[in-house]
């Protein structure tokens, strides 16, 4: 894992070299948004550190004829992968709940400190809406439907001396262009009379008002599956079936993060085929190349079956296990006949 994060590390701050100097980005800047990003890549490519993991550690003791010796001494193949499996669960345990509660807030916090030091439209994004400062309008979203249907709005403008001017509240919103049109508003207009604010209420079936940012920045703000928890994805899919929107793609993502942990075993079975099959001589480089295709083809298949079950409408539980499930069969069955030496 550290070697693999420290690859990332340098490469993704080669990519954050160009923005250094814009505003009030600097080099330190650069450097903790690379790091906040690192509990997010240690997840998502958890099961390529752990076969390569895997692969260096046996690997080595094949190199140094000590598992020849623990072989002779009457364990067999299957009992060394199971050895392996139980010690591989503490790296799993770790990885799991690095991905789940460090991972979201980390990713969310990095994407937040970046804009806000590079100049761009203030916002912080929760769980189903977002918060937007738009010139001397603040708006806060609670229920972000599809990017361009909104519930739930509130629009706090104030005057040029930064005083609060009025308050605007919408049961539903949408967005046009560069208007958002509101539907049953609730309109406070604040002025001041001496030493008292005087509050004026109105209802407005209707109620238009300019925006300067467009459907793009939107698009930025609506926060992908893979960036949920699994609770947050649970807690998601519970508000989108609430109101009658898709939730198959936000579905898929959450099978896939309950199966993980049988994914990281998986993984891990696959690697023995390389450490007790033909590829046992193989030089190490070879081995690890090797390994990453595997895992980059199994991460492939993984995905392709995600997209599968949305386009044809396929069981979501199904098309996020079943790569496991095959790999995980195969690697059973091939481990299982070295072990009796079929």
């Amino acid at each position: 894992m550290l070697v693999w994060l420290s690859v990332y590390t340098f490469f993704q701050f080669i990519n954050e070299i160009s923005l250094i100097g814009e505003h009030n980005y600097t080099t330190f800047s650069a450097v903790i948004y690379v790091l906040a990003e690192l509990p997010s890549i240690a997840y998502s490519h958890a099961s390529t550190i752990i076969l390569l993991g895997c692969l260096l550690g046996l690997g080595h003791l094949t190199s140094t004829s000590q598992l020849i010796i623990v072989r002779s001494s009457g364990t067999s193949i299957l009992q060394i992968a199971t050895k392996t499996l139980s010690a591989a669960l503490f790296f799993i345990f770790i990885a799991t709940l690095l991905g789940e509660l460090v991972a979201p807030t980390a990713t969310e916090y990095a994407k937040s400190y970046r804009d806000n030091l590079l100049g761009r439209n203030t916002s912080a994004v929760s769980r189903q809406g977002f918060w937007l400062k738009d010139g001397n309008t603040i708006i806060n979203v609670k229920k972000n439907f599809d990017g361009h249907r909104f519930g739930n709005v509130t629009l706090i403008q104030t005057n040029k001396e930064h005083h609060l001017d009025a308050v605007l509240h919408a049961d539903k919103a949408t967005l046009d262009g560069n208007q958002l049109n509101l539907e049953k508003v609730k309109h406070y207009q604040l002025k001041q009379a001496g030493e008292f604010t005087k509050i004026q209420s109105k209802n407005h079936r209707n109620y238009n008002i300019d925006i300067a940012f467009d459907q793009s920045l939107i698009d930025t703000l609506k926060k992908e599956p893979r960036e949920f928890s699994a609770l947050g994805l649970y807690k998601y899919i519970v508000f989108l079936d609430g109101n009658g929107l898709t939730s198959e793609a936000f579905k898929v993502e959450l099978y896939k993060r309950i199966i993980r942990p049988v994914t990281l075993m998986v993984m891990l079975m696959l690697s023995m085929l390389f450490i007790f099959g033909s590829l046992r001589d193989a030089t190490l480089g070879k081995k690890i190349f090797l390994g990453i295709i595997i895992s980059l083809f199994f991460e492939l298949s993984s995905r392709l079956g995600g997209v599968i079950s949305l386009r044809f409408n396929y069981d979501p539980l199904f098309s996020a296990s079943a790569p496991t499930l095959v790999a995980l069969a195969i690697a059973y069955l091939l481990l299982r006949r070295k072990s009796l030496g079929v």
